[in-house]
């Protein structure tokens, strides 16, 4: 008799640390019915993914990610399809994927809508954030793990993404994302090592969904003065500080 550990990851590791793409095709592997064979192993999980053949796939449970196919990809050591598809069976057992849990925003969006949260509601959100961000880290190791940091960095931004996009829009929760912003430009002037984009992408995309807030409450443009006299690593405020002034002038 052996011990089986079950996976150190949950659905949303699976689909916050996936790009877009893989992660869809492997949600339609799942849920075609294409994972056979699955079995339990010390510590691991195995099956036969079906495709445009039979592909033999084998995961770990301790992190995601770790595994081994024998399609192109696989053998290329890409996260590919078929691994993750057997990630999501190893989470979810067969179950069904609720459909708002396959949404994937991999970038920030506004939700257009007015409101604010409760207190409750408003230091949960805050708990998210700061896990969030935890993915978005300096960078010091050798050249062979950076595309293993970039992918961090990747899921720290997914992840903020869908907390972002399901927020209300209310000078509170611009006060919100301005400082999670405010935090992610320290971390960027302090060593992440940014040089794809990744996070200063997602920085001007949430400075977009301010403006948007702008026009849809004129109370958050007052909330801008957080941003006045704050010096910066690429100037990301600078469009918010001239509606500040514009406003304040009028």
């Amino acid at each position: 008799m052996f011990f089986i550990m079950p996976p150190k990851f949950d659905f949303n590791k699976i689909k916050f640390a996936t790009e877009r793409p893989t992660f869809e095709k492997a949600v339609d592997l799942y849920e075609s019915g294409k994972i056979k064979n699955f079995k339990e192993g010390i510590s691991a999980y195995s099956a036969i993914v079906e495709g445009g053949k039979n592909y033999n796939v084998s995961i770990e449970a301790r992190r995601f990610g770790l595994g081994y196919c024998d399609c192109y990809m696989g053998q290329n050591d890409y996260l590919c399809k078929h691994i993750v598809a057997l990630s999501i069976y190893a989470v979810l057992g067969g179950k069904p994927i609720m459909p708002e849990d396959k949404k994937l925003n991999s970038e920030p969006q506004c939700c257009g809508k007015l409101g604010e949260l409760s207190k409750m509601e408003l230091a949960e959100v805050k708990k998210s954030i700061s896990n969030a961000i935890k993915y978005i880290k300096s960078y010091n190791g050798p050249s062979r793990t950076w595309f293993t940091y970039q992918a961090s960095l990747s899921e720290g931004c997914n992840r903020l993404s869908a907390i972002v996009s399901g927020l209300p829009v209310s000078a509170q929760i611009t006060e919100l994302i301005i400082k999670m912003l405010l935090r992610l430009d320290k971390k960027l002037c302090k060593g992440v090592d940014d040089s794809d984009g990744t996070v200063g992408g997602f920085m001007q995309e949430c400075v977009e969904i301010l403006k948007e807030f702008s026009q849809l409450d004129k109370k958050c443009i007052n909330t801008f003065e957080l941003l006045c006299k704050q010096s910066t690593c690429f100037g990301w405020e600078d469009p918010l500080v001239r509606m500040y002034d514009e406003n304040k002038a009028e």
